[in-house]
């Protein structure tokens, strides 16, 4: 799997990426998991043909040391699909200037 991960984080750099994720981004189905939604004119040909599998994310997990970002975008409605695929450039840079803003207003350090 394709990810970015922060790891070593101290407590308080926890709690402050868990406060930053929750007010910026969806809380995912379990404690710890989140969803950076993709903005429509960001999507691939094939994401935005299919239509009916939107809203199509990146999951962001987090643990007491760690935060994931995973590089896989996903459909909430379809597993197994074309339109589930890696991340192309322009949605990995979305998510890294994501990550870059996280990063700076948090004073990640780790």
């Amino acid at each position: 799997m394709r990810q970015f991960v922060i790891d070593e984080l101290s407590p308080m750099e926890r709690d402050n990426i868990d406060s930053y994720l929750k007010r910026s981004i969806k809380r995912g189905p379990m404690i710890g998991l989140y969803w950076i939604q993709l903005p429509e004119d960001l999507l691939s040909t094939t994401q935005r043909d299919h239509k009916e599998h939107a809203p199509f994310h990146l999951a962001v997990e987090l643990t007491n040391t760690s935060v994931t970002f995973e590089l896989l975008v996903r459909s909430q409605v379809n597993l197994h699909c074309t339109c589930i695929a890696h991340a192309t450039p322009v949605q990995r840079q979305f998510v890294l200037d994501f990550i870059d803003r996280m990063v700076t207003e948090e004073l990640i350090k780790s």
